[in-house]
């Protein structure tokens, strides 16, 4: 129950990777911290595999100083969220304060679209590579990379140094 008492926004859209929502959702409850999950709407949405998740809160009902944290998940749903006014908002709001950002695989996505990658050190799933450092962000090819109040990671694989990194700067956030 090391965090007790983190608020930890979770994004979701469809086409999300399964593996990258819920891994970090239970693990994070079980380190007792409030796990919301945040969509665009309050609806459900489907996995790339077709497994659901129930947004708990729309985007537009919730600010940065709602969260001490954000989780942007993989698949293909960070090509959607990154399309949000409101998604982006939350993110660049809780990076500015000096909450914790983080994105594993294509996450990096809504990272870029909400500005906040410029001078910074990481890492995603190959494909979106180039869009990160066109971003002005050091690309690095490292399982997880952690640059101040940002962690980043890149595939379902790096899942367990992800969450590591990810509970460790929490537990910095006063």
């Amino acid at each position: 129950m090391s965090l007790k008492g983190k608020r930890i926004a979770i994004l979701a859209e469809d086409m999300y990777e399964d593996l990258e929502l819920w891994y970090p959702y239970y693990r994070l409850v079980e380190e007792g911290a409030e796990v919301k999950i945040i969509g665009p709407e309050a609806k459900e949405y489907q996995s790339k595999h077709g497994y659901p998740v129930q947004a708990d809160l729309s985007a537009d009902k919730v600010k940065a100083d709602d969260f001490d944290v954000v989780v942007v998940p993989g698949g293909f749903a960070p090509d959607r969220l990154r399309r949000y006014p409101a998604i982006l908002s939350i993110v660049r709001g809780v990076f500015e304060k000096g909450g914790l950002v983080s994105s594993i695989c294509h996450g990096a996505w809504v990272l870029i679209s909400a500005g906040i990658m410029n001078g910074k050190q990481a890492t995603c799933v190959s494909a979106v590579k180039d869009d990160l450092i066109n971003a002005g962000a050091t690309y690095l090819d490292q399982e997880v990379v952690v640059d101040g109040n940002l962690v980043t990671s890149r595939t379902p694989q790096d899942l367990p140094s992800f969450l590591s990194a990810i509970i460790a700067a929490i537990k910095k956030i006063k």
